[in-house]
């Protein structure tokens, strides 16, 4: 058992080195205040809604790490109760190195990263994998995703924390550059139209000034009549 839920990640090594560092009062202040989180809150599942990616990070029975990136329609990961997340495992390469994992190594790790707002959420954790639960499937999977389901993949939460945006360059992603890219190509659109216009009705004046102007009839020259 840990002491505090940060136990999980600072051990007895990392604390060694965040005191030779000078971090460890700082971080010895925030266990006290039990600054982690153990179960989900309205802020973590309200942060899970809008995320269509995420990281997960598995190791296998010698302990060699893999990170796999997981991506789905937003708010695919879902919190199923206040420890526990979910996600439908969709068709792949076949490699199957995160399920080979979590078969002889329970221990996991999910990382988010909200590019947007530039803001990262870090879960430890166990993971397994659930097969065949038609009903689990259905609650986790997407109708409008064109991925298809093969598994449930069920994870536990044991500690989490929220770091700083510090470094995170901010991306955006398709769906919100999208609409304001189609507005600039339709008012691209408009405008070119209104230049074609101008440029028209411009060259129709220019031929009209070339013209020369029509020539009124010759007057005879007076003569006076000779008696």
């Amino acid at each position: 058992m840990h002491r505090y839920p940060s136990d999980i990640a600072f051990t007895s090594a990392v604390k060694a080195i965040q005191s030779q560092k000078g971090s460890r009062s700082s971080y010895g202040a925030m266990e006290q205040r039990r600054g982690w989180q153990t179960v989900v809150t309205p802020d973590l599942e309200s942060y899970l809604a809008d995320l269509d990616m995420f990281y997960l990070g598995t190791a296998n029975a010698d302990g060699q790490p893999y990170i796999q990136y997981r991506g789905g329609a937003p708010g695919f990961l879902k919190a199923l109760s206040d420890t526990t997340l979910g996600f439908a495992d969709f068709s792949g390469n076949r490699q199957y190195i995160s399920l080979g994992n979590l078969s002889e190594n329970p221990r996991a790790f999910i990382f988010l990263i909200d590019y947007v707002n530039r803001r990262r959420i870090k879960l430890w954790g166990k993971a397994r994998v659930v097969e065949g639960d038609a009903d689990l499937q259905a609650r986790l999977r997407d109708p409008d995703y064109p991925g298809r389901v093969e598994r449930v993949i069920l994870f536990e939460i044991e500690a989490w924390d929220s770091n700083c945006p510090q470094h995170i360059h901010r991306r955006l992603p398709l769906r919100s550059v999208r609409p304001v890219i189609e507005q600039l190509q339709h008012r691209v659109q408009e405008l070119e139209e209104q230049l074609a216009d101008l440029q028209a009705t411009t060259t129709g004046s220019r031929q009209n000034t070339r013209d020369p102007p029509q020539s009124s009839p010759e007057r005879e020259e007076y003569q006076p009549s000779k008696l």
